[in-house]
């Protein structure tokens, strides 16, 4: 039951408001009494308050989390990767699994391994070395104006295509499937590179080069044909490349014919070529 009103002692006797004590509660100490009557003191304790330090804490945390750590623009578009990356992943993993499935000839042991030989001799059949010694010996050998130009042409055609077949695989520089064995003939040390096949641009080359010089009976253009066509599947058959690096060394061959035309050597460019060395 409260007691009659009193006046507390001290402070709160000075401010003249009167105030209600319980009967089983004894009266705070003086030094309390006067804390609590201090504004600047009940500043500091509400400021030290765990409601209030708990306040503070979360309004850092969701500080810290909106604003002081946003993502950087690269990362966003990592974490939600476009279409286009999506689709180009796909079709490097099938490429993959594509090329692993059909290198039944990699090595003796493979499903196929009793037809490596075989493989092995269109490979070379493909190669740079055996076509550049070709087309130099027939360009000695060749005693007419007509076929001299076919064959210095194919020369240089041979010569540009071991270029820029280098300089594509230097900048992409894919590597060859891990099921390949680095046996191949006469290799560089470009060649430890996979994109694009070098013997199916050659191919492609040198079938349209042949198709549109040389005058062929239809039976032996389709079998340049199928020689083309076997040289780049026999790639992937022997684990060289994947099935990318032959697509692609078709289409890069085919396009290098073009550019073969358009540089093609006459008699009358190559004289004044060589009057303007002179």
């Amino acid at each position: 039951m409260p007691s009659p009103k009193a006046r507390s002692g001290g402070v709160g006797g000075s401010s003249g408001r009167y105030e209600f004590m319980s009967l089983s509660r004894s009266p705070p100490p003086p030094a309390l009494q006067r804390q609590g009557s201090d504004p600047t003191a009940a500043r500091l304790r509400a400021a030290d308050s765990p409601t209030r330090r708990r306040g503070s804490g979360s309004s850092t945390a969701s500080t810290s989390s909106t604003g002081g750590q946003q993502l950087p623009e690269e990362d966003c578009m990592r974490l939600n990767p476009s279409i286009l990356g999506i689709a180009l992943s796909s079709l490097l993993a099938i490429d993959l699994w594509l090329s692993k499935r059909l290198g039944v000839c990699a090595c003796e042991d493979s499903s196929w391994g009793s037809v490596r030989p075989l493989m092995k001799l269109v490979e070379v059949s493909g190669h740079g070395i055996p076509w550049l010694v070709g087309a130099a010996y027939c360009l000695y050998k060749s005693d007419s104006a007509a076929g001299q130009e076919v064959m210095l042409n194919l020369l240089m055609a041979l010569v540009l295509d071991l270029v820029l077949v280098s300089i594509v695989k230097a900048v992409v520089r894919r590597r060859r499937p891990a099921h390949n064995r680095m046996d191949m003939f006469a290799t560089f040390s470009v060649d430890r590179y996979s994109f694009p096949s070098g013997h199916a641009t050659r191919a492609a080359m040198c079938a349209r080069f042949l198709l549109a010089h040389l005058v062929l009976a239809a039976p032996l253009r389709v079998l340049v044909l199928l020689w083309a066509a076997f040289v780049g599947f026999s790639r992937v058959l022997l684990g060289r490349h994947n099935v990318t690096d032959v697509a692609f060394g078709f289409f890069m061959g085919y396009c290098q014919y073009n550019l073969v035309e358009a540089l093609w050597l006459s008699p009358v460019t190559l004289q004044s070529m060589v009057g303007q060395l002179e």
